[in-house]
């Protein structure tokens, strides 16, 4: 994985949209099912070759590379007077720092790896996004990343987060964003970077929209 502001920038947007994914559940009690898709296929897929194949193409992170440009504004509100989403940042923040702690962690990531490895073979039965495969990637997240701590506290309606399938839907999502957090290590991502290359990044988001070729 090259480290450059493109492959960071679809990192953070791929992060963000899984962010975005948490807070469509929590609050709506569904979340769009392209966005979901392109989340889950970072986890499952063996294509890998480069950033934006994780995730089925560049135009499969429309909404994470709006959110990125919308939570990396300066100032608490954006230009068009929106309020930032502080649980969104919160949300991206803890995956970025689980992702840090997954990697000091060598035997649980291994573990981790295998597990993944394993969901992979039950491609042959089931749909990417079939319930019993998003309740196998939710039950990996919580037999690895959730006992690194600490664990993530979702907000929202408690209506839509106690049941059970969105409750799934959201620790796969949380497995993905930190997938993505991973892969913004990958690119030379930093707390640095984060803090003063947030322009940077920005434009190559609104580039990226644009052209996502």
């Amino acid at each position: 994985m090259e480290a450059n502001t493109r492959n960071r920038t679809i990192a953070l947007a791929a992060l963000f949209q899984c962010v975005e994914g948490v807070t469509q559940i929590a609050t709506h009690g569904r979340v769009d099912s392209e966005l979901f898709d392109a989340c889950i296929n970072s986890v499952l897929t063996e294509d890998n070759h480069s950033a934006e194949s994780l995730y089925g193409g560049l135009e499969k992170l429309r909404t994470g590379f709006k959110v990125l440009m919308h939570q990396l504004g300066t100032g608490s509100m954006t230009p068009d007077g929106r309020l930032k989403d502080i649980e969104a940042t919160r949300y991206a923040v803890n995956l970025l720092y689980l992702e840090k702690k997954l990697a000091n962690d060598p035997d649980m990531f291994q573990a981790l790896l295998r597990n993944i490895e394993n969901a992979q073979q039950q491609l042959n039965f089931f749909a990417m996004n079939h319930p019993n495969m998003v309740a196998r990637l939710a039950e990996i997240y919580s037999n690895t990343i959730s006992k690194i701590g600490p664990r993530i506290m979702i907000k929202g309606d408690q209506n839509h987060l106690a049941q059970p399938e969105n409750a799934a839907k959201i620790r796969a999502l949380l497995l993905a964003g930190v997938r993505a957090a991973l892969l913004w290590r990958q690119a030379g991502g930093s707390r640095w970077k984060l803090i003063f290359a947030r322009g940077a990044m920005q434009k190559e988001a609104q580039r990226l929209l644009t052209n996502p070729h």
